[in-house]
């Protein structure tokens, strides 16, 4: 696995993987992982797999504004890190995983619908709230954030009314 760096307080950075350790270990990780999530009747993911999917799809929100803001990157690492007890070095990784999950992953139809297949209802009710946060984390709701999220919920079983109570949820909050 990559060795992690600071890029900027509170981020941490995948350190450059020569193409030998690429192609030996994450490509086909990550093409096993996408094949198992994208098969015709997917099998409920084990734990490390369900956190890969649910992290992937934190980063897919985020990026969709165009804007990957630092921000946002330190809130999924943060969800990350309480979602899951993870240390911030552990975070980044999943993080790291996950993006490359994310770049390589199928359009966001077909990939939250493996999801919601292969992941409990409790589980992706909690993602939408992180989603919200992620949105939310830079003080601005874009509308390609919203409408990818008016997408994503209902493909992962969530109705608008619970989305929608999710993120009053997550604005009440205390910053």
């Amino acid at each position: 696995m990559p060795g992690f760096r600071a890029v900027a307080p509170g981020i941490m950075a995948a350190e450059t993987l020569s193409s030998r350790a690429v192609t030996a270990y994450i490509f086909p990780m990550i093409a096993d992982f996408l094949r198992r999530l994208t098969a015709p009747a997917p099998a409920p993911l084990p734990d490390t797999d369900a956190r890969l999917a649910l992290s992937a799809l934190l980063v897919r929100i985020a990026k969709s504004d165009g804007d990957y803001a630092a921000e946002e990157i330190r809130r999924i690492d943060r969800i990350l890190q309480a979602r899951y007890r993870l240390n911030q070095v552990e975070a980044a990784k999943l993080r790291a995983q996950a993006e490359e999950i994310e770049h390589q992953a199928p359009d966001t139809v077909r990939f939250t619908r493996a999801i919601k297949e292969a992941v409990g209802y409790d589980d992706r009710l909690a993602v939408i709230e992180s989603l919200w946060e992620v949105v939310l984390a830079d003080g601005q709701r874009d509308d390609d954030e919203n409408a990818l999220l008016r997408t994503v919920a209902p493909l992962l079983g969530v109705t608008d009314q619970e989305s929608a109570q999710a993120r009053q949820r997550v604005e009440n909050r205390p910053a």
